[in-house]
């Protein structure tokens, strides 16, 4: 497992990262998210043993980053947000120079690169020069490098930037089938809703501070508690609030447009259908009516203010 304890770091006047503190296990997917400048790379690199912390420290699988740096390295794999690709490579060449790096044994870099090429969905580039991959494909061999010493930990620092939208999905897919390996995998992105698709946790960092950590669906409960009912009727909706807000289970109504409204409600699902039958039962012409669940973005907005480093 990966125990982050007060992982903290200062440059002269600021404070980058502020004693953060989480456990992740095998399988875990956790999303790392905060505006740029909040300190997820920092935090990334410390892990990754590019950069001392001023105090606190990590440690995967009893190593600890500080004491036990080459230890680490060799259990994790770091994608960072820009990667250097050379030229006049073929793409096996580049595998199997990383597999070299990380001692592999030499007798089997050919069936490890074979791997980690089938599971980035590469295999048809093998003999492929690196420059002419395009901008997803080229993404999928920086992670098919950090795969070739099958490690423990990846860090994936914005991994879909620049990407088009199927390169994206075919990414998600990948990075969840590394999930389902076993792997632990910390994923940095901007990206909220596609996230929360396959992250199981989640970390919301501002200003070096880690102001939220846990499943997607336990971080959403706490911000909204109540269910949020958002109903459509056919008439003025400021009409409706007085015979709503007096109805069982509802904790307030407001009018928000000509015939929106904006229902905050204590009911479980049962109760729910009752209320849609009471409104309906006093002559309410209902259009649409439906649960307006809060999502990540609407957690991140909430929580952060914007403010950067």
């Amino acid at each position: 497992m990966l125990e982050v304890k007060n992982l903290r770091k200062e440059y002269a006047g600021l404070t980058a990262v502020q004693g953060i503190s989480f456990n992740l296990h095998p399988g875990d997917i956790f999303g790392f998210i905060g505006s740029n400048g909040a300190g997820k790379t920092t935090t990334i690199r410390m892990i990754a043993t590019l950069l001392e912390p001023t105090a606190g420290t990590a440690i995967l699988n009893g190593a600890d980053i500080r004491r036990d740096t080459m230890e680490v390295r060799r259990m994790i794999g770091y994608m960072p947000d820009f990667f250097g690709l050379y030229d006049d490579v073929k793409v096996w060449e580049y595998l199997d120079f990383f597999a070299a790096i990380y001692r592999v044994p030499t007798k089997q870099r050919g069936e490890v690169i074979d791997s980690v090429l089938e599971l980035t969905n590469l295999t048809i580039k093998k003999d492929a020069f690196v420059q002419s991959l395009s901008r997803g494909m080229q993404q999928r061999l920086c992670l098919a490098r950090c795969l070739v010493h099958d490690p423990t930990l990846l860090l994936l620092d914005e991994p879909a930037s620049g990407l088009d939208p199927r390169a994206r999905a075919e990414l998600k897919e990948l990075i969840a089938e590394l999930g389902r390996m076993g792997k632990i995998v910390i994923v940095s992105s901007h990206i909220l809703p596609e996230l929360a698709d396959f992250c199981n946790t989640v970390g919301i960092i501002e200003r070096g501070e880690l102001l939220a950590f846990g499943p997607v669906s336990k971080i959403v409960t706490e911000m909204q508690p109540h269910r949020v009912l958002a109903v459509q009727v056919l008439g003025a909706a400021a009409d409706f609030v007085g015979p709503i807000a007096d109805m069982p289970n509802v904790l307030s109504a407001v009018a928000v447009g000509e015939g929106d409204l904006r229902v905050e409600f204590s009911g479980d699902l049962e109760a729910q259908a009752d209320f849609l039958a009471k409104l309906v039962g006093k002559g309410m012409r209902v259009a649409t009516f439906r649960e307006d669940s809060a999502d990540l973005e609407d957690v991140f907005l909430k929580l952060t203010t914007g403010a950067l480093n």
